[in-house]
């Protein structure tokens, strides 16, 4: 439920605060005044769209707040999976809505304190506000609108059948690309097929490129190898002046003379030592030359080996290390190409996201069609009290000769103006007038029913839906908006004096200049002789003279009796 609207340099206003409280209530006031611009600024705080031309004239930002209470649960769960939850406990029964636009058309939005995106002030708006405009009657031409009004009452969530229609064309634009692309795509397999049986016939190894190359590298020098180490087992161990005999005869003559001079020892130590690792080097050398071959039969082959992957390295512009990588990239396009070529399942695919589609949209279809009669006959009497006695809506769902996103049928509403008369597509034989009032029936008919179920929104907004309607209509538009204001919060913008004397809380818009030249509107609640003058006004005559004050005190008095009529089904 709305309980506060703030605004802050507002199109024309410059400070305002209004409370708001359960019920019926309207906005009235001259015309011209700024009714509307209440309804504006809480749009936009919903998310609606806003620029630059909101902001008051001269001043650097317009500013709208909303305070709701208390908040519905499933946006409280909502609000607290999305870190916008109230802060605090005390005020987790409140929500707060903030959004600022500056002069050069800047938008910042807050939910609870907390910086918010448009997109979820939005989201927040479905589950507060429902807003019905002066121009609703247009809707009811509209197929999508229709739509949205019958599946609104038959409690349809068409979710699951538009994500099985976005499926199954998405299964079907593969299909008809595979057999559109089929020529070029089999020259393309060709390509692949060929490229990849050039590299398997080589079988290359994902490492064995740098295995190759350490291996021929070895065999190219094997009798460099042999020859450095001979000669290398004759410097250390095996030739007249090897290190290792030249190394023991030293250690032999120090020995000798080490009991004479201490610091021989550590000398005779370290040569003992190296003595040591001659002996292990000689040894590994030793064992090098007995394992070493020159094997010309092996070296052949890797040069062979190595010169087909060089060549085919060259004919497919790749680096050679690369060779094996590139052969998995084309197996695994291969296999891609060989899917989305394969038309027998591409076929089955499309044809089974079909079926579930058709499953989802059956059942969407028999849920239209059995709350169809139940709205119709709701809207019916609805009529029989706005100044349509005898008259009957309907609403016809003619099944598609092909399957369309919304459904497998499309949806229209009837009108017969008459007793006895057939209904007919209401836009070819309902006036501007009448429009209006089947509007407003079908609002306030769908708005009871959803609150009845508990699905609608806390709030009401009724944005001079009742225009082109007067008389003894208006006072039962007025009857049946205070009734609906006994389920939710009703609030309404009108020029009926009739709508406006049920109402549970009367605001009244009023444009004044202030002491700086400027323009602003204000609004103020009315009581007492207040109202009784406000309603007088909005009768037409002199809101002072005694007719007039005599009549609407009448209103006001007749509004309060109870009319076993006003009974919205």
């Amino acid at each position: 439920m709305l309980r506060r609207l703030s605004l802050s340099n507002f199109v024309i206003v410059s400070r305002l605060d209004v409370d708001f409280g359960p019920g019926f209530a309207v906005l009235t006031g001259e015309t011209g005044a700024g009714k509307s611009i209440l309804i504006d600024a809480l749009q936009i705080v919903l998310g609606g769209r806003g620029d630059a031309g909101v902001v008051r004239e001269g001043e650097s930002r317009a500013e709208i707040a909303a305070e709701f209470e208390p908040v519905p649960p499933a946006l409280a769960a909502w609000l607290d999976e999305a870190g916008l939850a109230a802060a605090d406990e005390a005020g987790a029964a409140t929500l707060l809505l903030r959004r600022t636009i500056d002069a050069q058309g800047k938008s910042r939005a807050w939910i609870n304190g907390s910086a918010a995106t448009v997109a979820q002030l939005r989201e927040t708006a479905e589950h507060l506000v429902d807003i019905h405009g002066q121009h609703a009657w247009q809707s009811l031409t509209r197929p999508a609108a229709v739509r949205q009004w019958l599946d609104d009452h038959a409690e349809v969530d068409t979710g699951p059948m538009l994500l099985a229609w976005q499926r199954w064309r998405e299964q079907l634009a593969r299909l008809e690309a595979a057999e559109r692309l089929g020529a070029e795509r089999e020259r393309e397999r060709e390509r692949l097929v060929w490229q990849i049986g050039e590299v398997e016939r080589l079988a290359p190894g994902a490492d064995e490129w740098p295995e190759l190359n350490a291996e021929h590298q070895r065999l190219a020098h094997a009798q460099a190898i042999l020859d450095a180490v001979q000669l290398s087992v004759d410097a250390v161990h095996e030739g007249e002046a090897a290190a290792s005999s030249q190394a023991a005869r030293a250690l032999e003559a120090l020995e000798t003379v080490a009991g004479y001079e201490p610091a021989l020892a550590e000398v005779i130590e370290v040569l003992a030592g190296a003595q040591a690792q001659l002996a292990d080097a000689a040894r590994s050398l030793q064992a090098l030359l007995r394992r070493t071959e020159l094997e010309p039969e092996r070296l052949a082959e890797l040069d062979a080996r190595l010169s087909a992957w060089i060549g085919l390295a060259r004919r497919f512009r790749c680096p050679p290390p690369d060779l094996a990588a590139q052969l998995a990239q084309w197996q695994a396009e291969l296999a891609e190409l060989d899917a989305a070529t394969d038309l027998e399942t591409l076929q089955r695919q499309a044809e089974a996201a079909r079926a579930a589609f058709i499953a989802q949209a059956r059942q969407v279809s028999a849920r239209r069609q059995a709350a169809a009669p139940g709205l119709a006959e709701a809207v019916t009497a609805a009529m029989q009290q706005l100044g349509m006695a005898g008259g009957r809506f309907a609403i016809a769902l003619e099944t598609l000769a092909e399957p369309q996103a919304h459904g497998l049928e499309s949806i229209e509403f009837l009108v017969a103006g008459h007793a006895g008369s057939t209904p007919r597509p209401l836009a070819k034989v309902a006036s501007g007038g009448e429009l209006s009032r089947l509007a407003l029936a079908i609002a306030v008919t769908t708005g009871r029913s959803r609150q009845a179920r508990g699905l609608g929104a806390g709030t009401l907004i009724f944005d001079e839906i009742d225009s082109g309607v007067g008389g003894a209509v208006g006072d039962t538009v007025g009857r049946l908006m205070r009734q609906l204001g006994q389920d939710c919060q009703v609030l309404a913008v009108t020029h009926l004096a009739q709508v406006a004397a049920c109402a549970d809380t009367h605001l009244v818009v009023s444009k004044a200049v202030g002491a700086d030249g400027r323009t602003r509107s204000e609004i103020h609640p009315v009581a007492g002789a207040q109202r009784v003058g406000e309603i007088a006004r909005m009768i037409g005559g002199q809101s002072g003279s005694g007719a007039g004050l005599a009549h609407a005190q009448d209103m006001l008095a007749a509004a309060l009796l109870p009319a076993a009529k006003d009974t919205v089904p």
